[in-house]
């Protein structure tokens, strides 16, 4: 058997990673890169770009230990069956190329996942190592997302959660009906299992101002999930009572969406062709309004053909022209509550009209300028010199609203 180089194996182990929409550095403490405070080139295998609450692009170099696997999922393209270029990592390699890609300010963390090799405990125990050489041996400063292996045991987790910023337990798929026939090795109480620990050291974590002590820091950027979308025949109302549940039960940090991509030697009970892409947008969308704006998932789903939501616009949008008569709002008047429902403004936004409207009433063109836009606003909206008169309740204002492909040019 050929031995690999180095740069083959992360050419393999980068493109296996980059199948897990998971990764992302939210919420974890600021840290300068090397001293240098800043970003360099991102030329490279195995970096993929993150965005932090503050717009901060966030490089991290995302590979998998070893793409080798016992399961044999039947939508992983690194399933024990599949035909496809094997690697593996040892954990000096890791160490050491996370490290090289630091100090050359390629980076500025890490996100590790793998394959199940020998077992769960064997495979979480050689990601740990990596996350504690670095923070111990190497003094290592950035960030660190490690994934954590159901079933793996609990003094394991624990231990991961001490050296990583954040923590991922993958739910796989939507429903546990669609695991079991798709993963049937999975089991999906052994995820939840996984997730309600690392909740529970979350918990134990948390501040407390009364205590005399401070508490020894778990994964301070949480942990989260992903599903895979379009695999099996689970509509939007599902996926996203999942994720409600996920986030009400397991205090998530995000619930990331994944459109099934085809994968060579596919198996017949998997569709031909992904969903649209804008569909994993969607749930996005939907997904925030959940988090931020008070909306409940029968609230969003409803009336959707099949329970899936509408691609053509916005879940918000679509929400408040199936309740026009709620609509218009005077933006003077109404509470927060109600303005999170107007499609087109945000969370910020709105919470500098309530600072605005403290000092002076809101005008059209003050709203325009806070939001950004208008055009989205504006039907569903009253202000001191506004009113929409029977724009919201005309028969062609979704045509109005919904944005119309580009025509192409014979010129």
């Amino acid at each position: 058997m050929a031995v690999l180089t180095l740069r083959r194996k992360l050419a393999i182990l980068s493109d296996a990673a980059k199948y897990d929409a998971s990764c992302a550095s939210s919420g974890t403490e600021k840290r300068n890169s090397a001293g240098t405070g800043g970003i360099g080139s991102t030329e490279g295998s195995g970096i993929c770009h993150s965005y932090a609450p503050d717009g901060r692009c966030i490089s991290l170099l995302k590979i998998l230990l070893t793409n080798f696997c016992v399961y044999d999922c039947i939508y992983c393209v690194n399933r024990s069956s599949s035909n496809v270029a094997r690697a593996r990592f040892s954990v000096e390699e890791v160490v050491r190329l996370t490290l090289d890609f630091y100090k050359r300010n390629y980076i500025e963390g890490l996100f590790l996942s793998s394959g199940i090799i020998q077992s769960p405990d064997y495979t979480m125990e050689e990601m740990v190592r990596v996350a504690r050489s670095l923070r111990q041996e190497h003094k290592f400063a950035g960030y660190i997302h490690l994934k954590v292996i159901p079933n793996a045991a609990p003094d394991l987790l624990a231990e991961a959660g001490r050296w990583a910023d954040r923590l991922s337990t993958n739910i796989e798929m939507p429903t546990d009906v669609g695991l079991a026939s798709l993963a049937p090795e999975k089991s999906p109480s052994e995820i939840r299992t996984a997730m309600a620990r690392v909740r529970g050291k979350l918990d134990e974590a948390a501040p407390d101002k009364k205590a005399k002590t401070k508490p020894e820091k778990f994964a301070p950027a949480g942990q989260s999930t992903q599903m895979i979308i379009g695999a099996d025949a689970a509509d939007d109302g599902a996926i996203l009572h999942r994720a409600a549940g996920l986030y009400s039960g397991y205090k998530l940090r995000r619930v990331y969406y994944s459109a099934f991509s085809p994968i060579p030697d596919a198996s017949s009970r998997l569709p031909l062709k992904p969903p649209p892409l804008m569909r994993e947008h969607r749930l996005y969308q939907a997904d925030w309004l959940i988090r931020f704006y008070g909306f409940d998932v029968p609230e969003i789903v409803s009336g959707g053909e099949d329970g899936l939501l509408d691609l053509q616009i916005d879940p918000k949008l679509a929400w408040a022209l199936k309740n026009r008569h709620l609509f218009p709002v005077n933006v003077n008047r109404v509470d927060r509550e109600l303005l999170l429902r107007v499609p087109g403004l945000g969370t910020k936004s709105i919470d500098r009209m309530i600072q605005t409207r403290r000092h002076h009433s809101l005008r059209l063109d003050d709203v325009a300028r806070i939001a950004g836009s208008i055009d989205k606003v504006r039907p569903f909206i009253e202000a001191v010199d506004w009113t929409p008169g029977g724009l919201t309740d005309h028969a062609r204002l979704r045509a109005k609203l919904t944005p119309q492909p580009e025509q192409l040019s014979l010129f």
